[in-house]
């Protein structure tokens, strides 16, 4: 199916949104077997065994030359998988995602001093709107310890650096090659942990060192579906970053709100209040701006 290469950056960050979403619902599932650094193992884990079979299928063709920049996408994506994750099993899903989705604003403000993208005065209102509508659908939780915020403002940070990443490798390599540099980055660095846990003897402190633990047939059902959503995610956010400017796409990521609030319902949380729907009518209007802008360009 073709799609106008005016949206294909909107649309592909629509299927990322969704795709982290169903990760965040998965990993809430999980929260009372694993910690965050044992989940960050396995959902990494079942991104390489389904992404390198189709390295066979269809190999990679790759400019190259920007290996650095490869392997420093890998590492800023773990840190803000990690971030993320610790988020998601210590705060309600939409507080998790909504530090995570913060990115948006580090992304802009990253652009502008770094790259020198503005948008104009329509978009930046749009980003400040979507962030707004935000901050209404879920109100901030502060009697949650200072680490917990000090984690979700990192996860949104490094994320941005991360995505931005992406948009400087996406002429130089397959769009799954810059996913595989996370995936082996995410998988690699638990490893470790559990290498210096078991080996070396270092206590387990349950994010940066870990010990293995062995899921049962229902955890594995969960974390099979937490790393799909994942990989599904992290594939159509690359494509994303690849596809249009960073200040643009970054605003579309706002939709995993509500997919996020969709999700939560499901799994048991209270219907939105009316600020609550005030924020998704922001974040719509949000996205609706940042449509007639491309349809403008």
């Amino acid at each position: 199916m073709h799609i106008d290469p005016r949206y294909r950056g909107m649309i592909f960050m629509l299927l990322a949104a969704l795709g982290f979403s169903l990760m965040g619902g998965a990993a809430k599932m999980l929260k009372d077997a694993f910690n965050a650094g044992q989940l960050v193992f396995f959902r990494n884990a079942v991104g390489l065994i389904f992404l390198l079979p189709g390295f066979l299928h269809k190999p990679w063709q790759n400019k190259g030359g920007k290996l650095p920049g490869l392997v420093f996408r890998g590492i800023m994506g773990t840190m803000a998988l990690y971030t993320l994750l610790f988020c998601i099993l210590h705060m309600p899903l939409g507080t998790a995602m909504t530090y995570n989705i913060s990115s948006t604003i580090w992304i802009a403000l990253l652009s502008f001093l770094i790259f020198g993208e503005y948008n104009g005065v329509r978009v930046l209102f749009a980003i400040l709107l979507g962030f707004a509508g935000m901050l209404l659908i879920y109100k901030p939780i502060m009697h949650l310890p200072i680490g917990y915020h000090f984690a979700g403002v990192l996860s949104g940070l490094t994320s941005a650096i991360a995505y931005l990443t992406v948009g400087r490798l996406a002429g130089y390599y397959d769009p799954r090659v810059i996913v595989l540099s996370f995936l082996v980055s995410g998988f690699l660095f638990p490893l470790i942990s559990m290498l210096v846990h078991h080996i070396g003897g270092v206590p387990a402190d349950g994010l940066f060192i870990i010990s293995w633990k062995t899921p049962d047939v229902r955890q594995a059902t969960f974390i099979v579906m937490m790393g799909l959503a994942a990989l599904f995610g992290q594939y159509f956010v690359t494509r994303a970053y690849g596809s249009d400017r960073a200040g643009i796409v970054s605003a579309v990521s706002y939709a995993s709100i509500i997919f996020s609030l969709t999700i939560g319902m499901l799994l048991g949380d209270a219907l939105p209040d009316i600020i609550s729907f005030a924020g998704i009518l922001c974040i719509v209007t949000s996205g609706i701006i940042i449509s007639l802008y491309k349809r403008k360009q």
